[in-house]
């Protein structure tokens, strides 16, 4: 009796075990079918596609990416903050992944501007008509001619001049009979002063004035010297003409030294100030390069493009920078010194920028960071980023990608038990 009912509990004993070991089977053959219906693989790019196969996707061409249940839990065991992404080695091959360390730099920006030559206002002068008569003879006859302080420019016909002149001969006469006499002198020499300062204020040079002191020979025909050097603008008379007193005959210019009016965007005018150094290049002399200073800003902005004119002043002794020919303006600003990243790593969302941030070999961590001045390769970081942390430069819109796609994933995963 004994022996059999031993016999009966070693039975029950090997049937419980068979069965135990048959439920276990069971149950990971049903984890492992949960974890394969779970399977499925999807883009990057665009979370929303899905396949239960691996292929391109639909939309970009991207290669689909394998996503299981597995990963996730793996992601969920391995790093709980919230926000970060883990991804595995071989998916951040796929999204091509790089990265550099944050460090403080002092970065150098430059502001473009486009804008034409004109003339230096100072240097732009008239020739005008001292008194009235008739353009006799005209020694410049275009514009755009190159004439010296002194040069003839015109010879005149006017009764005023030969009055004037007549004047002055009576006086030197008056002044040496009184001479030759021994009288008193300061009468007739204040006489023959004032109208010496007549022919002064009609024009008349020392030399003129010299010369009919010892010829005592009045000219019907005047000749009108120029009183500054300069290339000739605009001719103002022909010959034969009647002219009146302060009429222009000649506008004159020196190009030694000219402006370029160049446009500056009204976000770039907190960067400029007097006296700041401009390099210019032009197509004409496209190896050279033209150095000059901001001499002047508008307190005026444009309505319409939204810029700041601003004035810069060039020497021009070889007269290569001519006018209205149109100049590129490069000025360079020394910017303080900030933790700064390639531009590259910033990932705006509309409402903010952001950089990811390498804290291990698999987890980054999206950071919101504020942003400062850019140039062609950086930026500026105020806040956010901490000198010598690791950020991602390149990858960070596929890493973007992920963590949509595993957030997706969260949300659609039954609540844990």
């Amino acid at each position: 009796m004994k022996i059999f009912f031993s016999a009966f509990i070693i039975t029950i004993s090997l049937l419980y075990l068979n069965c135990s070991s048959s439920n276990n089977e069971q149950q990971t053959l049903q984890t492992q079918t949960e974890h394969k219906a779970k399977e499925y693989y999807t883009c990057p790019m665009h979370p929303s596609v899905r396949s239960d196969k691996p292929g391109a996707c639909p939309v970009c061409g991207m290669s689909l990416v394998e996503v299981t249940e597995t990963e996730k839990e793996e992601t969920d065991n391995e790093h709980q903050t919230l926000g970060d992404i883990t991804i595995s080695p071989s998916k951040k091959i796929l999204a091509n992944v790089s990265t550099t360390v944050a460090k403080k730099m002092k970065l150098q920006k430059e502001i473009q501007a486009v804008g034409k030559i004109d003339y230096a206002e100072p240097n732009y002068k008239h020739i005008s008509a001292r008194f009235s008569g008739r353009i006799e003879k005209l020694f410049v006859t275009f514009t755009g001619k190159k004439i010296k302080q002194g040069a003839a420019v015109a010879g005149m016909y006017s009764p005023e001049i030969i009055s004037a002149q007549k004047e002055f001969i009576l006086a030197a006469n008056s002044f040496e009979e009184v001479q030759q006499s021994g009288i008193d002198l300061s009468d007739a020499q204040t006489l023959l002063e004032q109208a010496k300062q007549k022919l002064i204020r009609l024009g008349f040079t020392d030399e003129q004035i010299s010369e009919l002191q010892q010829t005592k020979q009045e000219k019907e025909v005047v000749t009108i010297f120029s009183p500054i050097s300069g290339t000739v603008i605009k001719k103002n008379v022909d010959v034969q003409q009647y002219v009146n007193v302060g009429e222009n005959l000649f506008d004159v210019v020196d190009l030694s030294t000219v402006w370029l009016n160049a446009d500056v965007f009204e976000n770039e005018i907190q960067f400029i100030k007097l006296g700041q150094e401009v390099e210019a290049t032009s197509e004409a002399f496209p190896n050279e390069k033209f150095i000059g200073k901001i001499i002047f800003i508008s307190s005026t902005i444009d309505a319409t493009s939204r810029t700041i004119k601003v004035r810069i002043e060039f020497p021009n002794t070889n007269e290569k920078l001519k006018l209205e020919m149109f100049v590129n303006a490069k000025i360079k600003i020394d910017l303080e010194e900030e933790i700064v990243d390639p531009i590259s790593s910033i990932i705006s969302t509309g409402n903010h920028n952001v950089v990811y941030v390498q804290k291990s070999e698999k987890v980054f961590e999206p950071r919101n960071v504020t942003l400062g001045t850019k140039t062609n390769d950086y930026v500026q970081i105020f806040s956010g980023i901490e000198e010598g942390e690791t950020v991602v430069t390149s990858g960070g819109y596929l890493l973007d990608s992920e963590s949509q796609l595993q957030a997706d994933i969260e949300s659609n995963s039954p609540p844990k038990k």
